[in-house]
């Protein structure tokens, strides 16, 4: 596949598809998705992941392994990239960035969240991983209300390999990885590959550990016009908690604490001991069924039934707890309890795709439909008191099922591409309380329908291409929303978008483009957390973000590369409403929190010769607010970060040996890109200094 690389920017020859009257070729990172979003009127990346993340692939999750790319904000819980962690686009939270995996929607149902945590080490597994900033496309899952991310899995090589990986680094971080591909065989039309990894960090935060295992099983069978691929992954963590950040003063003396578990003395004055098991432990599975068929020069149908299999818990100790909160009502006083909050859901569905291609119209034609059902319940495991053993003290019940289509189209006239996308949402979104208890859950009966229009042009160009585009999307609450406020309303967002890609020659490919988000409702990020470390989110009435993306990739030479990519932006509460004290104050207009006004980009690459590459990094990240209410006092300062990456490859006798050096924050900066407000303070989630991680691989092909 030909095309080339600006920070994830792909400008360049574009193929709709490789397919043909007779067989059926799919590439690695499903090609023909690929190549239809290439042309879209929309502001995206396309990453190849061999290319542009390979070489600090570690350990570290996904969203730190982005951290670099235009508009992107990356968070760690633990500090140093590897347990919980989370991204954010254009200063929109994680919850609305649309996640996906081959399509198949991957954002958490209830809570509209993303987990990465839950399949560690994903970046081995994906080809290619597919950004839209803003609204972009119809997709599946959730409506994109700042972000859409699709990570395309790779398929089964062609022929037989065993890979090994092994890194270790900082913090006691281990990563141990093992991939095994079959090649093809029987007439070739059948090949299968697997991997299996482990990853183990003590963590930058004091006992903020990680304990995560994932899997990957890819079959495939391939023959003439049919692809048949069967895919089973998932992973198992276990995490000490990192959730509660520091206040400023403890942010300056020991960043490094974390109260999580923290038991006192009788007077709660003095941390006498911390509990060994305050963790968070989650399994999840993953089975994609997908089957591929090409109808015609013209027509392919490509169906994929999915299944996720989610449970886990988090356990804490809860000292001097009144034994009426754990539903002991026979009992006055308090005991100091261990308690386990469970969660335990399925989510299946189907994602149908329809795609042409003729002379000059491309159609795609989409229909999904996907179920959840979940229960959450708590058990307290020990309490304080002879006479009671374990017990369950509450329980509820939520069922979820959306129906979606959509139909694009492009239309090509001469130096014209016209696009319009059509999508309908339905949503049912119910629970019930089965067992009541702690103020858990709540009996809710909600239903949506949404219609999102999206349209768009371009035009070609000497250079490259203008695009201009407008979409619109609504978006429902999630779980926690309407538990916290019944009548928390839906989201609604016109996104303008107007742009320009392409290059000026073989040397200098670049993108720019001005965006205009008006939201009305907006679910911004209210600065407070609940008892597990979530962000509470509020309606804001109206707001807005608008500013300018650029990005560019320059080779001074065969041996120098430079890519680069800036942001400039205002988030802005136009008539944000805060309560305070029962009293509803109008603070008019305001920055919306975690929403940096300035981000940018720059890393510069030496490839001496074929063998050896280096390259430096850095990363500007402006002033983010805690909250919404503008004041200066809660917020993080900015910060400039530099990681420095060294890498060697050689192949001998059909052995390939790669060791890759990854130094982050080589000069020490003291910082931090997360936090929230309590009790009127900020407080902060402290993010690592000076450290590093070396990675040997060996390929045996």
């Amino acid at each position: 596949m030909k095309g080339f690389f600006i920070s994830g920017l792909i400008a360049g020859p574009l193929v709709f598809s490789q397919v043909s009257g007779d067989s059926i070729s799919m590439g690695e990172g499903r090609i023909e998705a690929i190549e239809f979003t290439r042309r879209l009127p929309v502001t995206k990346e396309v990453l190849n992941v061999s290319a542009d993340l390979q070489d600090k692939n570690l350990g570290q999750d996904l969203p730190v392994l982005l951290k670099n790319q235009t508009s992107v904000v990356a968070t760690s819980d633990a500090g140093n990239g590897i347990g919980y962690t989370s991204l954010r686009i254009r200063g929109v939270s994680p919850g609305s960035i649309n996640v996906m995996l081959n399509g198949v929607p991957y954002n958490d149902s209830e809570s509209q969240g993303t987990f990465f945590v839950n399949v560690p080490d994903l970046t081995s597994s994906a080809g290619q991983i597919v950004i839209q900033r803003g609204v972009g496309t119809s997709t599946n899952g959730v409506a994109a209300f700042g972000a859409s991310v699709n990570i395309l899995t790779k398929d089964p090589s062609p022929a037989p390999y065993v890979r090994g990986e092994n890194s270790l680094g900082s913090f006691n971080t281990q990563k141990y990885a093992l991939e095994i591909g079959s090649g093809t065989f029987f007439k070739k039309r059948f090949s299968v590959m697997g991997r299996f990894s482990k990853i183990q960090s003590d963590g930058y935060i004091e006992r903020a550990s990680s304990n995560l295992n994932s899997y990957n099983l890819t079959s495939m069978y391939k023959h003439n016009k049919t692809l048949v691929r069967l895919m089973v992954f998932g992973g198992k963590e276990k995490t000490y908690q990192a959730w509660n950040g520091v206040d400023r003063q403890t942010w300056e003396d020991n960043p490094r604490f974390n109260s999580a578990g923290a038991i006192y003395d009788d007077a709660w004055e003095n941390i006498v001991d911390f509990y060994s098991n305050e963790t968070d432990n989650y399994r999840q599975n993953h089975t994609h069924l997908t089957w591929k068929q090409l109808l015609s020069d013209q027509w392919n149908i490509e169906t994929t039934l999915h299944h996720t299999r989610g449970k886990g818990y988090y356990e804490n100790y809860k000292q001097d707890a009144d034994y009426s909160k754990y539903n002991l009502t026979d009992y006055a006083g308090s005991s100091d309890f261990i308690r386990k909050k469970w969660l335990d859901n399925n989510f299946y569905g189907i994602v149908s795709n329809a795609n042409a291609s003729f002379s000059n119209v491309e159609l795609q034609l989409g229909l999904v439909a996907n179920q959840y059902s979940g229960w959450h319940y708590g058990r307290v495991n020990d309490v304080f008191v002879p006479e009671i053993s374990e017990y369950e003290y509450y329980r509820n019940y939520s069922l979820k099922n959306e129906v979606s289509g959509y139909m694009k189209s492009i239309f090509h006239s001469d130096k014209f591409s016209w696009f319009g996308d059509l999508q309908v949402r339905t949503i049912d979104y119910s629970t019930r309380i089965d067992l009541e208890g702690d103020g858990e859950g709540g009996n809710i009966n909600s239903y949506w329908t949404f219609f999102n229009p999206k349209f768009g042009v371009s035009y070609q160009l000497g250079i490259g291409r203008l695009y201009l585009s407008y979409a619109k999307a609504m978006r429902e609450p999630n779980r926690d929303d309407l538990l916290s406020d019944p009548t928390t309303r839906a989201e609604k967002l016109h996104d303008f978008e107007l742009g320009i890609e392409g290059r000026m020659n073989s040397s200098l490919i670049f993108a720019a483009n001005v965006f205009h988000m008006f939201y009305k409702d907006q679910l911004v990020l209210s600065g407070a957390i609940n008892d597990i470390g979530e962000f509470i989110r509020t309606n804001s009435g109206r707001s807005f973000r608008q500013g300018l993306e650029i990005s560019s990739r320059f080779s001074l030479t065969e041996k120098w590369e430079f890519l680069a990519n800036a942001t400039f932006s205002r988030n802005i509460n136009v008539d944000f409403k805060s309560e305070e004290q029962s009293e509803i104050a109008d603070l008019g207009r305001t920055p919306i929190a975690f929403s940096p006004e300035s981000m940018a980009n720059l890393k510069v690459t030496y490839k001496p010769n074929h063998q050896f590459r280096f390259s430096l990094s850095n990363q500007y990240v402006g002033k983010q607010y805690l909250d919404n209410t503008g004041n200066d006092a809660l917020t993080t300062d900015a910060y400039l970060l530099n990681d420095f990456m060294a890498g060697y490859e050689v192949e001998l006798n059909k052995i390939g040996l790669e060791i890759n050096v990854l130094l982050n924050n080589i000069f020490d900066q003291k910082y931090v890109n997360n936090g929230y407000v309590y009790d009127g303070e900020p407080y902060y989630f402290a993010q690592a200094g000076r450290n590093f991680l070396l990675g040997v691989a060996v390929n045996f092909k």
